[in-house]
């Protein structure tokens, strides 16, 4: 698909005379590889069921977009953090059975279960849920959440007895109805540490305990992506994709390609100025960093605001089939690069500059250069970078 179409797609309706405001950056999403790497983790934990993973505006690649593509692909369920993104969801026309679970004493519980979104349930939150399905004449739905070990969210085992007896209360009373247990796992995209057997073996306890008390599960659940990827005994009755749908690995040193998985957003944006300087130039705030010859400086209009990291020294930016090194720290709303001595700057100013993605260098490169991890570096571009959708690949501009 080529510039021309992605632009077609896009464009305001006929008779719009509004400006095409922020065009210079995009993030071009690429909905078939949604779908892809869904089907792809589907062949892979058949016959658990797929939960698309869609917090956080969807790791940065839109919620609502990806939902729809990830359900089209064959997911069962949706994911989300906040009972605030899945009724946006809701409002969106999405109907599949969704799954919230971080709570705090401001949550809509009301409106979730007037929605028909199930809850996750630490301990804490179980009176107030009660409370909200009483008054709405509505029987939740929730999934107990147990703390096997990652030490945040969830019951302690030690208080899980309590919580399962509290629920089977509430259940006896019309007013819940206990449908999951799940748990998280800390370390599984490391496969060597010994911890994920450990939180295994207590998720096999809670697993007993629920049952024992005489709740008819529809499923349990613990496996993120790593374990998804790394770990079968982990997939239970339906397992979580989160980084795995966008088409990242979670593993260090190991491509997406490796277990079929397609990277879904290309970020870009087009060089905005292309300078000639001396040895010495110093580059951006705090000068620290200063050329080493006579070099030419190009400008990328992209910065911390947008979402890259202001660390990211180092950084690669791809600019006509070549990959250039970002200098000197990245500011608000943008970023140098250093393209050498020996070019045309005609052949650059205007030119497309890829940050990641599809032509360029991979977001877990940007990652290495902030000393983060790649589902951070998607998950912070910003709402002031527009997000554009396609199907399947397209070539560069002017093509």
């Amino acid at each position: 698909m080529n510039s021309e179409s992605l632009e077609e797609i896009n464009a305001p309706e006929a008779g719009d005379t509004a400006p095409y405001i922020g065009w210079e950056r995009r993030a071009v999403i690429d909905l078939s590889a949604i779908r892809s790497n869904v089907k792809q983790v589907m062949d892979l934990v058949a016959p658990a069921k797929v939960m698309a993973v869609v917090k956080a505006d969807g790791y940065g690649h839109g919620a609502v977009q990806v939902a729809k593509a990830a359900l089209e692909g064959g997911a069962r369920w949706i994911g989300c953090a906040h009972v605030a993104e899945a009724l946006a969801l809701r409002d969106a026309g999405i109907e599949a059975p969704m799954l919230a679970w971080l709570h705090t004493n401001d949550t809509p519980f009301e409106k979730a279960i007037s929605a028909g979104i199930d809850l996750g349930v630490s301990g804490w939150d179980l009176d107030l849920i009660a409370a909200a399905a009483q008054a709405v004449q509505t029987p939740a739905r929730i999934h107990l959440k147990v703390d096997t070990g990652l030490g945040r969210n969830g019951s302690t085992m030690a208080d899980f007895p309590g919580l399962i007896e509290r629920a089977a209360k509430y259940q006896s009373e019309g007013l819940l109805r206990v449908v999951g247990v799940f748990s998280h796992l800390a370390v599984a995209d490391e496969p060597d540490r010994p911890e994920t057997d450990i939180q295994l073996a207590a998720f096999d306890e809670a697993i007993d305990m629920v049952e024992a008390a005489g709740f008819d599960l529809e499923m349990r659940h613990i496996a993120n992506t790593p374990a998804i990827l790394s770990r079968p005994d982990t997939h239970h009755e339906m397992v979580r994709l989160g980084l795995g749908l966008y088409g990242l690995s979670p593993f260090e040193g190991e491509s997406p390609a490796t277990y079929g998985l397609r990277p879904a957003m290309r970020l870009m944006t087009k060089v905005a100025n292309v300078k000639k300087v001396t040895l010495g130039q110093g580059v951006s705030y705090g000068l620290r960093y200063q050329t080493t010859a006579e070099t030419y400086l190009a400008l990328v209009p992209m910065g911390y605001a947008d979402g890259l990291p202001r660390v990211a020294t180092g950084a690669p930016v791809t600019i006509n089939g070549k990959t250039y090194p970002v200098r000197g720290t990245i500011a608000m709303d943008q970023c140098v690069i250093d393209l050498g001595p020996d070019i045309n700057p005609n052949e650059f100013l205007g030119a497309e500059a890829i940050i990641f993605g599809e032509g360029g260098e991979s977001v877990t490169t940007w990652a290495h250069a902030a000393n983060t991890i790649n589902y951070e570096v998607v998950t912070r571009i910003s709402p002031r970078v527009p997000r554009f959708y396609v199907e399947g690949t397209w070539g560069e501009a002017g093509e």
